[in-house]
């Protein structure tokens, strides 16, 4: 598989993200479902901490992944829906590190909610990969 960042300008590589991915030969496509901040149990973990949900959506994101026998690095799209657009970009050089760790480089859309399945999540990610 082979995989080709295309950006016309540089302002979204700041934030380790690409305007575009082309993808050629992919063999497999995996579409992940939204994932947020939630115990095996369905719990939801850290309600006052965006920074920590973001870490613990993109765990099980990445737990996702592994079930798929995919990596991180597979991660071709990120859709992030936030309850607080403001709060993420205030915190958005903790957040970046998070996934960009793991190489990840996706396209990436970030959206703001009135509100998510439960009222103290702030945080879901949803993904695509290709491997």
């Amino acid at each position: 598989m082979e995989r080709r960042a295309i950006n016309p300008t540089p302002w979204l590589t700041h934030y380790n993200m690409n305007h575009a991915i082309e993808v050629k030969g992919g063999s497999r496509t995996l579409y992940l479902s939204g994932q947020t901040s939630t115990a095996a149990d369905g719990s939801t973990l850290h309600p006052d901490d965006l920074v920590a949900q973001f870490a613990t959506a993109w765990a099980n994101v990445k737990d996702a992944l592994a079930g798929a026998d995919m990596v991180p690095g597979d991660v071709v799209r990120l859709n992030i829906y936030t309850t607080d657009v403001d709060q993420f970009m205030l915190r958005a050089e903790q957040i970046v590190p998070i996934f960009a760790a793991d190489g990840v480089q996706p396209v990436c859309t970030l959206l703001g909610v009135a509100r998510l399945f439960d009222p103290l999540v702030m945080i879901e990610l949803e993904a695509t990969a290709v491997a």
